[in-house]
């Protein structure tokens, strides 16, 4: 069979490739190979399992047409490989398969080589880690969405709905105290929208002085100022084909309130120190700690402009009322810190996490992850302990709660959901002993254990 030569793709390749493709096709691991072109010139059957691609459909075709990989518009592994000559060993990224299904993979790559030592294509090895990624989350107890971290069932009824409000381009409006994660949630529903091959960007109404505010949001003509010498584009055009981000559109004066207005209606808008209006095509998501409502009962707000944003509405709660997350936020700040620090601190300890749990979080996911970096920074050991953590904080919880008072992580979410399920049934005992599926005397007993009985609501 060697020197008889085949087809692949625009290359004659020796007979032995027979039986290399046997071997790719035998493997578990997706595998293709690419010209200088991107043009998939090799396609093996594992490849066309994960991807649902065959391939005859899949040759010929570029790669990034092929995978739809969240990659492909950062840094392109095939790109890397051309431009140092090196190998990419066990990265991570996603692919989209031809049902639209995002799927996670590890990618691996080879340089292929001419007789002159050039580097005339890639060799793009990758494997299906869907099976172990749901695996890893049932051995940690850690549920993402993109990257939102929550067990709480509040958060999974929105990781839910998320998806369903992603294919609309209505409006949506994020309510949420500071530090709760409404830009990962924006971010969230511009990457699963039809909009997501272009761009999110984002600007802070409440960190820019008015009078910047409208030229950075809707853009500015040569002369509208003393200082424009240039045409500049707003956020609004940057966002062409795909979304804005309004963060604190609360914070926003009634005057570009209702320059913001004309727009959602129109469509359309006009440069500082233009003439002729402008189209754009953008998804508008607004974002505020403020609530709304109330701001625009007292006049501070706009009606119109309220009802404009407020068409789907997502309320996100406090870290105080989902403390089931603090367990698993906090590992996953340890590991990121860790990777940016280049630390090996493994976790924190049952006494640190006790202190959190009783912590009532003002500042929220934020102030969490400061505190755990905090505590990653002073940490000498593998282990995060009570010495490590903020002195403001360890003396806070222990002069607001009692030390003697100081419950498990697990006590404190059981005293949560007691305190919940006495709340929604108008703290009849019997009904909430019902519904937990315990006896009245145990839950009298885990009442007084928590002291929930010095809430008269609950007697």
């Amino acid at each position: 069979m060697v020197g008889k030569t085949i087809q692949i793709g625009k290359y004659q390749v020796d007979g032995v490739h027979h039986i290399c493709r046997a071997i790719l096709d035998s493997i578990d691991e997706g595998v293709f190979t690419v010209n200088r072109e991107k043009e998939i010139l090799f396609f093996n059957a594992p490849a066309e399992l994960i991807t649902g691609f065959s391939a005859k459909e899949a040759i010929g075709q570029y790669c990034f047409d092929i995978l739809r990989c969240n990659r492909c518009n950062t840094i392109c592994p095939v790109d890397q490989t051309f431009q140092t000559g090196k190998q990419i060993v066990n990265e991570a990224a996603v692919i989209t398969n031809v049902k639209g299904i995002r799927i996670p993979i590890n990618i691996n790559t080879s340089p292929l080589l001419d007789e002159r030592g050039k580097v005339m294509g890639t060799v793009f090895t990758f494997r299906d880690l869907t099976e172990i990624e749901i695996l890893r989350k049932e051995l940690n107890g850690r549920y993402t969405y993109q990257d939102i971290i929550s067990k709480s069932p509040r958060m999974r009824s929105l990781f839910d709905t998320l998806p369903i409000i992603a294919e609309s381009d209505s409006t949506v409006l994020i309510q949420g105290a500071s530090g709760t994660g409404k830009e990962l949630v924006a971010r969230a529903i511009h990457e699963l929208s039809k909009r997501r091959n272009g761009p999110l960007v984002d600007i802070n109404c409440g960190g820019i002085p008015d009078t910047l505010l409208e030229s950075e949001l809707f853009g500015y003509k040569k002369g509208a100022f003393t200082d424009a010498k240039t045409d500049k584009p707003g956020r609004i055009a940057l966002a062409q084909g795909g979304t804005l981000f309004l963060d604190e559109v609360g914070e926003m004066s009634p005057a570009l309130q209702v320059k913001l207005l004309r727009f959602l209606e129109q469509k359309r808008y006009i440069p500082l120190g233009g003439t002729e209006p402008l189209s754009a095509d953008v998804r508008i998501i607004s974002a505020t700690h403020r609530d709304l409502h109330r701001e625009m009962q007292r006049g501070d707000f706009r009606d119109d402009l309220f009802y404009r944003i407020n068409v789907i509405r997502i309320d996100l709660p406090p870290l105080c009322d989902r403390k089931e997350d603090i367990p698993l936020l906090a590992r996953h700040f340890v590991q990121r810190i860790n990777a940016r620090l280049g630390k090996s601190i493994l976790g924190i300890s049952d006494e640190v996490l006790r202190v959190l749990m009783n912590y009532p979080f003002p500042g929220n996911i934020r102030e969490l992850e400061n505190i755990i970096e905090h505590a990653a920074v002073l940490c000498r050991g593998s282990i995060i302990e009570i010495k490590d953590l903020p002195k403001e904080l360890t003396e806070k919880v222990e002069t607001t709660v009692g030390e003697k008072h100081l419950f498990s992580p697990l006590n404190r979410v059981e005293a949560e959901v007691i305190r919940k399920t006495l709340e929604e049934h108008g703290g009849d005992r019997i009904q909430t002993a019902n519904a937990l599926g315990i006896s009245r005397s145990t839950l009298w007993r885990r009442i007084k254990r928590y002291g929930l009985d010095q809430d008269k609501s609950f007697r």
